[in-house]
């Protein structure tokens, strides 16, 4: 078990109850799945990229990565549909916790003039969606061999039914919101 996991169950439970006033340690909210997006628009062109992106992607999550399809044609952008244009993966379990304590501990903080994540970026559910900008922030990626920069999306998917649950389980898992 990770030590993010230990931590969990215990602290991060009591402190949750302690706030919110659960009477049960099953209604405090838990992290269910964080999904990571790297959307690859010159794939088009050329699939070495989206080759690349997927190599990245692997590397960082410590997971296959599944490619991602267009769902429709769209002509302004030379897309048609069923054409791989990114790649995505889904961590659960020991993945996740893992995923989480090295983005929050290793990752965001190598990031240049951080001030925090956006504390605004929840869907009203109790999800939470985070852009990252460039894939070389993961200690994981050898800045040698990068092709290109590329970015993308980590959602944070929570049993919390409202944001400011989510937000107070995310803060606990020493997420850095922006102040």
């Amino acid at each position: 078990m990770s030590r993010l996991k230990d931590l969990y169950y215990d602290e991060i439970v009591d402190a949750m109850i302690k706030k919110f006033g659960y009477t049960n340690k099953l209604q405090v909210p838990k992290l269910d799945k964080i999904v990571v997006n790297m959307g690859v628009g010159e794939a088009k062109e050329n699939a070495k990229v989206l080759e690349n992106a997927v190599a990245d992607m692997e590397a960082i999550t410590g997971q296959k990565a599944v490619l991602t399809k267009a769902k429709g044609s769209i002509a302004n952008f030379k897309i048609r549909e069923g054409m791989n244009i990114g790649c995505k993966t889904t961590l659960r379990g020991e993945k996740m916790y893992e995923f989480l304590d090295r983005l929050v501990n290793l990752a965001l903080p190598r990031v240049r003039d951080f001030r925090g994540v956006n504390p605004n970026s929840f869907d009203g559910r109790g999800n939470y969606a985070l852009g990252i900008k460039e894939q070389f922030i993961f200690p994981e990626i050898e800045f040698d061999k990068i092709d290109k920069t590329r970015g993308m999306d980590v959602i944070f998917v929570t049993t919390a039914r409202t944001d400011e649950e989510a937000r107070e389980l995310l803060r606990l898992f020493n997420m850095p919101f922006a102040r």
